[in-house]
């Protein structure tokens, strides 16, 4: 959590505090008491709601984080695919893909990486991507052997640039603005609601009040942080190329 997150769980629930203080100060708590019975009724519907529409934005968005991650690690097994067939392939063009391959996961995982927190991709990813396709296309077999060697390296090249694209897509992702208004708007409304209960006892009425807004800010703050797939504190990692560029033989 950064600290603007911090400043905005406090500066919300001090809020939260002042208004209800005002409420309290003005308007008696006997005169909010009368109507606790109706006023329950509709705050256990409007609970209901908010808690339905909250909870269906975090498992959107969490499910978003880890789609984002499987992404990744299908871009990393088509990459590790045409590295593997590289190193099958005759000299110098089994080098040369085998090389591209190398600088490609280390563009992406040190480069790349870095810009899609500002949803940005790095041009010269895609010019290796472009670079590998063409050297895998370049290739000529003549053998049966070849030949399945060439087929299976095509496709690994066409998931590689598929996935990679997928991923560039998944780094837009995000809440819709309308679902943004209808968080906000749902959250004043059903925390503001718990001001119309009257409590002889203000200092109760303050502190259940209060967790219900800590709970709900934390959950608004929550999205906000998985709002992005590749940024935020669940925001994924290149694990996938971390993981192929470590296991791997020298090269040619």
């Amino acid at each position: 959590m950064s600290w603007t997150d911090v400043l905005i769980f406090v500066a919300s629930l001090a809020a939260i505090a002042l208004a209800l203080r005002l409420v309290q100060r003005y308007v008696p708590h006997p005169h909010r008491e009368r109507h606790n019975e109706v006023a329950g009724f509709i705050f256990a519907g409007v609970g209901v709601l908010y808690a339905v529409l909250l909870g269906f934005v975090v498992v959107s968005v969490w499910s978003g984080v880890g789609a984002a991650q499987q992404t990744t690690f299908n871009e990393a097994d088509s990459l590790a695919g045409v590295y593997w067939i590289s190193r099958s392939l005759p000299l110098p063009l089994g080098a040369q893909i085998e090389h591209e391959t190398l600088d490609y996961a280390t563009t992406v995982e040190n480069d790349e990486w870095p810009l899609m927190e500002k949803h940005r991709s790095s041009p010269a990813a895609t010019d290796l991507v472009y670079a590998i396709r063409a050297s895998v296309l370049s290739y000529q077999p003549t053998t049966m052997q070849q030949q399945v060697l060439y087929d299976h390296a095509v496709t690994d090249v066409e998931n590689l640039a598929s996935a990679r694209r997928e991923r560039l897509d998944e780094v837009q992702d995000s809440v819709p603005p309308i679902l943004w208004v209808a968080l906000i708007i749902g959250a004043v409304l059903t925390i503001g609601f718990t001001f119309l209960f009257g409590m002889s006892n203000s200092v109760a009425h303050g502190l259940m009040v209060l967790v219900l807004g800590a709970l709900v800010v934390a959950s608004l703050i929550l999205i906000k942080e998985m709002d992005y797939p590749f940024a935020g504190v669940t925001k994924v990692d290149p694990t996938a190329f971390q993981v192929f560029l470590s296991r791997l033989p020298p090269p040619r």
